[in-house]
């Protein structure tokens, strides 16, 4: 444990999106004059924004006398949070965090011994420069891909997982492994207070899952907390925390929450159900939607999608890195720009994540592309991809991806096998079905 006061940090560098409100009150009456004077823009900016404005035509809307009111909700909803009221708090807080990194060190979690449980390591130095002093646990474990059986030694298996799909040795896959189930076991006890940073991807919400699952099954610490977000203003492509600066970490304390019985107990059903062989358990979860967690609902139904699909057999992901290929031969690195920048409904993937899916892609009988034999013995990101005449026939459902013998993967406790009969995704019903 540990409550040391962290030395101040240089705030000035780490606060690239500093929220003028003056700015944003500005922002509101152009548009009101915009929309007063009947500017297209304008008015499809009221019409996506405003639940009033929704399916009017520019003609009524142009009709509108628009109130300061309005156009400030536009705004607000534009930067993505639901009302005006809510900008001026989040604007609040973030001043709050300003003032007070510029100022004599103070630490937002100095009051009782505090774990931060986050499911990588991408904030751990942003939390220390925002001034935060407690302890950091990091549960990693992507269980959105690979095996997760409901039988058997699972520490086992994700560890053999880990080290094959990342290039680990498997000593430290191990070791890994092993310090976030301890670190988990202990902090009930070593800590008055935990504190969960999550957002709303599959990556982490499966993890969450996993988390509180473990905490249903085993003491509790005194305060369980959670932090979850699905987006923060003037971050047009939310991806998730890596992106906040110090200012904008410390300024999410405040909207910390008690973790309640009912995300225990959604939790506990999450973790079950993905682990189970039949994916209708999770399906269903995600069709009634999780107002305990409403991340969670959009997160199982992307993570469902990795399933094969019934128009091609191919995982979402792997249609879509397919297609990056499909305009010109890339590098896997710029493939991977591309789906986390543009055309991943739900960015979820590390690089080692993907690189794991082409690698295993590229193991297939007949792999859906060719690496270049000048880039062959790059790291993968450097490596240079061509569809070969099977991606393509794959791409134009010419042929059926499992048709092309790649090698057996696992969507979550679902086995996906060449030679067997399994689940696949229907894009038609948006539901799981047997095959």
């Amino acid at each position: 444990m540990s409550v040391a006061v962290p030395a101040k940090p240089d705030f000035e560098l780490d606060d690239p999106r500093p929220l003028d409100l003056e700015g944003q009150r500005q922002r509101a009456r152009d548009l009101q004059r915009a929309v007063l004077a009947g500017e297209p823009d304008a008015l499809a900016r009221l019409r996506a924004h405003h639940p009033r404005a929704a399916g009017l035509s520019d003609e009524s809307l142009a009709a509108i006398h628009l109130q300061p009111d309005d156009a400030q909700l536009v705004i607000a909803r534009e930067l993505g949070l639901g009302s005006w009221p809510a900008l001026v708090a989040h604007a609040g807080r973030l001043a709050e965090a300003r003032r007070t990194l510029a100022g004599p060190p103070t630490a937002p979690d100095a009051d009782r011994p505090t774990l931060h449980v986050r499911c990588g390591s991408d904030i751990r130095d942003g939390l220390r420069a925002a001034g935060f002093a407690g302890d950091f646990l990091e549960v990693s474990d992507p269980v959105c891909q690979g095996p997760v059986p409901a039988d058997g030694d699972l520490r086992a298996v994700r560890a053999r997982f880990v080290a094959e799909a990342y290039g680990l040795p498997p000593a430290e896959a191990r070791r890994r492994l092993d310090a976030e189930a301890e670190g988990l076991a202990s902090a009930a006890d070593g800590y008055d207070r935990v504190v969960l940073w999550f957002e709303h991807d599959s990556y982490d919400q499966l993890i969450l899952a996993r988390v509180l699952a473990h905490f249903a099954a085993n003491a509790l610490p005194p305060r369980l907390e959670l932090i979850c977000i699905d987006r923060f203003p003037l971050i047009d492509r939310f991806i998730g925390l890596g992106q906040l600066s110090p200012v904008e970490l410390r300024s999410l304390w405040s909207t910390r929450t008690p973790v309640l019985d009912t995300q225990l107990a959604l939790g506990t059903e999450v973790w079950a159900a993905l682990r189970a062989p039949d994916p209708s358990a999770l399906h269903a979860i995600a069709t009634a939607g999780t107002p305990e967690l409403p991340t969670m609902a959009g997160a199982l139904h992307r993570h469902l999608q990795e399933l094969p699909w019934t128009t091609d057999g191919l995982a979402l992901t792997e249609r879509l890195a397919l297609t990056a290929l499909r305009p010109e031969p890339d590098t896997a690195g710029r493939v991977f720009g591309v789906l986390t920048r543009e055309t991943e409904p739900l960015p979820f993937l590390g690089d080692l994540m993907l690189w794991a899916v082409i690698a295993a892609m590229n193991r297939a009988e007949r792999p859906p592309f060719a690496v270049d034999p000048a880039t062959a013995l790059e790291p993968w990101p450097h490596r240079r991809l061509v569809l070969t005449y099977d991606g393509h026939d794959v791409l134009d459902r010419r042929v059926d991806w499992l048709a092309c013998r790649p090698p057996e993967r696992w969507v979550g406790g679902v086995a996906i096998r060449r030679d067997a009969e399994s689940w696949r995704w229907s894009p038609d019903r948006e539901a799981p079905v047997p095959v």
